[in-house]
């Protein structure tokens, strides 16, 4: 059984996240989303509200999870019997630091190997710092997040 695991904050999930999302969810049996509770981030959301968030947009997504996790993604990884993590690429200067990722995670866990997809054009300048700035003026964020979620972000705001 090939298990994918897409790891990140999602804080919120935006309609890039999604993208990747829907794409690597063709690639696997089952893809784990893995909402990762990271202390040294202060996120908007709680790691319980990212996941609820993420189920919501993914439901009917057959064969994708959601799950939380702390601690080192290889071990998360094994856990989980994944053998691939998915990493989505917005620009070339986020292939560096994740390279980088990857093959600590792979020294780690020599059974897990990372796969980089670029996010779609349509989504390259997306991210979710900047849906919570523009939800934080109150702006129209409808067009970077799915429906199913724009009040709670507003709520936030």
């Amino acid at each position: 059984m090939r298990i994918g695991i897409y790891p990140g904050s999602f804080d919120p999930v935006t309609y890039g996240h999604l993208d990747i999302i829907l794409r690597s969810a063709k690639m696997f049996d089952r893809l784990i989303i893995a909402v990762l509770k990271n202390n040294a981030k202060n996120p908007v959301f709680t790691v319980e509200e990212r996941v609820e968030l993420l189920k919501k947009v993914t439901k009917g997504i057959d064969h994708v999870t959601v799950e939380s996790f702390d601690g080192l993604l290889a071990d998360f990884a094994k856990q989980r019997n994944a053998n691939t993590i998915v990493r989505g690429l917005r620009a070339v200067t986020d292939f560096e630091y994740e390279l980088q990722i990857a093959q600590l995670n792979h020294k780690m866990n020599s059974d897990v190997d990372t796969i980089f997809l670029t996010t779609s054009l349509e989504y390259s300048y997306l991210s979710s710092s900047v849906v919570r700035e523009i939800a934080s003026y109150h702006g129209d964020i409808s067009h970077f997040v799915p429906a199913e979620i724009i009040d709670a972000v507003q709520a936030k705001f």
